[in-house]
């Protein structure tokens, strides 16, 4: 039986996100493992209104502000070599990834 490992990437910036899925793309075919991904999930949207005058006097009026995360999942046979290139990418600092083995 072959063990899997399930990459979880996590950002605020899609862009990033989608060259880190890339590269772990590139890196499993160069390997020969089979890979499963990368599957988009749910973007979370988190809301924040605030008020724009401090003092709290005058109309209320409100800004909304709004925070995106992003998330991505790919499944890939746990091969010895691919989990050593994949720990060894750089990754920019608002990418967060998680890898579990199955």
């Amino acid at each position: 039986m072959v063990q899997k490992a399930r990459i979880r990437l996590t950002s605020i910036d899609y862009k990033k996100l989608d060259q880190v899925c890339r590269e772990i793309k590139e890196i499993s075919e160069k390997v020969g493992v089979k890979i499963s991904g990368p599957i988009p999930l749910p973007t979370k949207r988190i809301m924040v209104p605030t008020r724009k005058s401090p003092c709290g006097e005058g109309t209320n009026t409100w800004d909304r502000w709004e925070l995106r995360i992003h998330k991505r999942l790919i499944e890939v046979e746990a091969n010895e070599r691919l989990m050593k290139r994949i720990m060894r990418i750089q990754v920019p600092d608002d990418v967060y990834i998680e890898i579990s083995l199955a």
